[in-house]
């Protein structure tokens, strides 16, 4: 599934490895996401999935020309857009 073929609003965990997005909002305010937010996941910062674990997680996305690896559920509640 590429994020063009989800209806509702994409999140990072719907992405596919070479998926390029941009962070729009976090849906939670779990002290993770503030971590997120200092390490430079930040709305408006460009993402790209590099590649999924084999069990499909952590997931590993590029931020900033670094990579930091995401568990499932929290990309789940990052908000992305195209």
């Amino acid at each position: 599934m590429s994020i063009a073929d989800v209806t509702t609003t994409p999140t990072l965990g719907d992405l596919q490895p070479g998926d390029e997005v941009t962070i729009k909002r976090f849906l939670s305010d779990d002290p993770a996401f503030l971590r997120f937010r200092e390490l430079g996941l930040l709305p408006g910062t460009a993402v790209t999935l590099v590649r999924r674990a084999p069990l499909g997680d952590p997931i590993e996305f590029e931020v900033r020309g670094s990579l930091l690896s995401v568990r499932q559920h929290e990309a789940e509640q990052i908000e992305v857009e195209a």
